[in-house]
């Protein structure tokens, strides 16, 4: 699989100075956790799961949670689990059916320029307890190899002990990588008083188990509602800031660039259809030329994706990567505002260069910024993982063309 793989090569060709990589599920876990990108939640309970997890993936998705947990009501796990088992059975099917090899090693003889419906997504399952783990995973049986991992809800320390034990079991038993990605939305981890200490405790485990932790994700509603808050559509996540606090505290201690740093993930968007604004629309004319880039901003506007636009670039501005997404809408934008610019891409090579091994400063070759080579190096290096795994734009794309070109399935 490969982000904009689902968009024809001559026109990938047109859009990027440099194409994203291929990758698969066996792919080097740095470079699955940058690659996660606009992870779409789907609830388990959808009886049409495999056609769905399909038709996202010729749709641009690389990533999914099949969700067991706050997407259906209590009463429904039981047939939802049922209906998960069904439906990787299915998918399995499929990919068999194709003549494509395991999820876990799709490669050539396919072009790996073309997408087809046998690139199955990375799979993800969010469970609600850690017996979920080891049982569900037995009862998959073969279909396990189109599993990535597991979704491990209100993470702590010892909570999050369970499940990662649970994990550990799991794998051994099917042989079989299984990634884990915590869900830090704990009350604990909201409130002033114990903060400090449950991030401490999140620090610990998810060291203990680093080889086995893709990402971690925010739960931005679950922190709402400890205060009975919920953002408006013209709001970003940064605009409540008790939750900008949490967020900024968890990069401090989770997100450091010093190799103890893990992958977080932007918090997810709720908002898909138009509701009434009560301010003026943050979404500028700048990044938009004449014609149709003006038809697609006004699109956006009306469809309320303006906040999600600039809540994505305040992601990458205080270290978040990637985004949790419950509507296929969203997708697009994300990666869109994920792949790197030439100009980006131009800076971090000038950074990294061996020649700057010394340090100093220098101008930008597109002359309009300073870059300084020891405080940047750790960006840089970060935008050439981003790069490897978006693509570079060409120098005349800009992020219109690339949502156009993510919207044409």
């Amino acid at each position: 699989m490969r982000h904009f793989g689902h968009i024809s090569p001559t026109a990938r060709e047109g859009l990027f100075f440099r194409e994203p990589c291929t990758f698969t599920a066996d792919s080097p876990a740095r470079m699955l956790s940058v690659a996660l990108g606009a992870t779409l939640y789907s609830p388990a309970t959808r009886l049409s799961l495999a056609d769905d997890v399909l038709k996202q993936a010729a749709r641009g998705v690389v990533s999914m949670v099949l969700c067991l947990e706050d997407s259906i009501d209590d009463a429904e796990v039981t047939g939802a689990e049922a209906n998960l088992i069904r439906q990787f059975a299915e998918l399995a099917a499929r990919d068999a059916a194709a003549g494509a090899q395991p999820t876990a090693s799709v490669t050539a003889p396919r072009d790996p320029r073309e997408a087809t419906d046998a690139d199955v997504p990375l799979l993800f399952i969010r469970v609600r307890e850690p017996a979920q783990i080891t049982d569900l995973v037995r009862r998959l049986g073969d279909s396990v190899r189109m599993l990535s991992g597991f979704v491990l809800p209100k993470f702590t320390e010892e909570r999050g002990r369970q499940f990662l034990e649970a994990l550990d079991e799991a794998e051994s038993e099917c042989g079989r990588r299984l990634f884990a990605m915590p869900v830090l939305e704990s009350p604990e981890l909201l409130h002033l008083e114990t903060r400090g200490e449950i991030l401490q405790g999140i620090a610990r485990s998810v060291e203990k188990h680093r080889h086995r932790v893709l990402a971690l994700r925010l739960g931005v509603t679950d922190f709402c509602s400890a205060y009975g808050l919920r953002r408006a559509p013209d709001m970003t996540a940064y605009d409540v800031h008790i939750v900008a606090s949490v967020i900024a505290d968890v990069v401090n201690v989770l997100g450091r660039a010093d190799g103890t740093g893990f992958t977080i993930s932007g918090p997810v968007w709720e908002y898909f259809r138009r509701q009434e604004r009560m301010f003026k629309p943050q979404l500028r004319r700048s990044p938009f030329l004449e014609g149709r880039a003006e038809e697609l901003r006004t699109a956006l506007i009306e469809h309320d994706l303006d906040g999600l636009l600039r809540e994505i670039e305040l992601d990458r501005a205080n270290g978040l990567l990637g985004k949790t997404c419950i509507h296929p809408s969203h997708v697009a934008p994300v990666h869109a505002l994920s792949v790197v610019s030439h100009e980006e891409y131009t800076d971090a090579q000038d950074i990294l260069s061996p020649e700057r091994e010394g340090g100093g400063v220098l101008r930008s070759a597109y002359t309009n910024k300073m870059n300084e080579v020891k405080p940047h190096r750790a960006w840089a290096e970060r935008t050439l993982q981003r790069a490897e795994v978006f693509g570079v734009a060409r120098e005349d794309v800009g992020f219109v063309d690339l949502l156009a070109a993510g919207l044409t399935n």
